[in-house]
């Protein structure tokens, strides 16, 4: 199914409570089964609140809203880090997943990393996350490394470390 998808660049306090509201209703139904809800929660506090998300924007990150009909569907954040692209978050609300919103977010970040001359795009994905990692791996994702990471009262990402690599003279299509 052919998806009417919008990527809107996030630039103004409301949209940043919507990615809150959209990042706590992803994490609570996708994440609770692969790390507990009491990572769920300590994770949406720290990384995916509104306070959060802001100062992030503020320290350089770039975020974008999924809209489709009209409706909030998704998001992304990212920020360019030593040569490459980092994808931080990339989630899609439940109803709308396997309708390529993500094939299509990757699509405008591949052409986002021509623009800037970057030849990666990076991510990190829980080692638990099988769908998703399949996912990435479909998209030209591949994983690099295993990476764990403390972050804070007892709580571990363990995660792989995947990479899509970008052909800087390949033409958008």
């Amino acid at each position: 199914m052919k998806m009417d998808l919008e990527i809107v660049k996030v630039n103004n306090l409301e949209d940043i409570e919507v990615i809150s509201e959209i990042a706590y209703e992803i994490w609570h139904e996708h994440f609770t089964p692969i790390i507990g809800i009491e990572q769920v929660e300590y994770m949406i506090n720290k990384f995916q609140c509104f306070n959060a998300i802001k100062e992030q924007i503020d320290s350089g990150y770039e975020y974008y809203l999924f809209k489709s009909k009209g409706e909030f569907v998704g998001y992304t954040g990212m920020k360019e880090t030593d040569g490459k692209l980092f994808l931080s978050k990339l989630y899609v609300k439940k109803d709308y997943r396997g309708m390529k919103i993500s094939k299509e977010a990757i699509k405008f970040m591949a052409n986002l990393c021509k623009i800037k001359g970057l030849d990666k795009i990076w991510l990190t994905v829980n080692k638990n996350n099988d769908n998703t990692i399949a996912a990435y791996e479909k998209m030209g994702f591949i994983k690099t490394r295993i990476q764990k990471t403390d972050i804070g009262d007892g709580f571990f990402m363990d995660d792989f470390i995947m990479e899509k690599t970008i052909d800087l003279k390949e033409k958008d299509n």
